[in-house]
C-alpha cells in the first residue's frame, strides 16, 4: 500500500480558459495532461469569469463538488443548479458552461475504467478499492488502519492498494472519498 499526502499548498497554478486550475495528482505519474493519456486526474479550479466554458476530455468521466458555492450550469443545453458541496457527475466530453464563480474540486477518470464513485462521508469505511481518494473540506484526522494524517482544508490523500487489502479508515470530519478499480 502507497500513501500520497498532497497539501493544497504545494500545488502550482496553471491557466485555463475560466481561471486558474492546480493540479493534485496526475495516475500514472508517466502520464500527461496534454496526451490525455492518464488514468486519472485529481485537481481543483477557481471559476473566474462568467460565462466559463469547460475544458472537454474526449473518453473521460468527471465529478465536480463546488467548494465554496453553488453552481449554475448547463450542460448540453440543459439548465442545471448544484448546491455547494453537491457532487455533479458528467462525461467529460460534454458541452458544459458555467455561470457560476467560485472553487471546484475535479476528478476525472478514463471510461475505460469499470469501477469509479465519488461520495461525501464522515462514517468510518472499511474499503479494499484499488485506488482511494480523500479530499478534506475541513481540518480533518484521517486514520488509515489506526496510523493518522492531518489533513487541511482542500488537501488530498492517496491510497494505492493494489492488492485490494482490507482497509480501515475513520474520518475526523467529512471529506470527499472516491473509489476506483481497475
Amino acid at each position: 500500500m502507497n500513501i500520497h499526502l498532497l497539501p493544497k499548498e504545494d500545488n502550482k497554478a496553471s491557466i485555463w480558459s475560466g481561471g486558474l486550475t492546480y493540479e493534485y495528482m496526475i495516475y500514472p505519474e508517466t502520464a500527461s495532461y496534454a496526451d490525455r493519456d492518464f488514468v486519472f486526474r485529481i485537481s481543483s479550479a477557481t471559476i473566474e469569469q462568467e460565462p466559463s466554458e469547460f475544458t472537454k476530455f474526449k473518453g473521460y468521466y468527471r465529478y465536480l463538488v463546488m467548494l465554496n458555492n453553488g453552481l449554475h450550469i448547463v450542460v448540453n443545453k440543459e439548465k442545471k443548479v448544484y448546491e455547494k458541496y453537491e457532487i455533479m457527475e458528467f462525461n467529460s466530453n460534454d458541452e458544459v458552461t458555467s455561470y457560476s464563480k467560485g472553487i471546484d474540486f475535479n476528478w476525472m477518470v478514463s471510461e475505460k475504467i469499470r469501477h469509479h464513485k465519488l461520495k461525501i462521508t464522515n462514517n468510518n469505511q472499511n474499503c479494499n478499492a484499488q485506488i482511494m481518494i480523500l479530499f478534506s473540506l475541513h481540518t480533518t484526522v484521517i486514520k488509515i488502519n489506526e496510523n493518522p494524517y492531518h489533513l487541511k482544508p482542500y488537501d488530498v490523500l492517496v491510497i494505492e492498494n493494489i492488492k485490494k487489502e482490507n482497509i480501515m479508515l475513520h474520518f475526523s470530519n467529512e471529506c470527499l472519498f472516491g473509489v476506483l478499480d481497475f
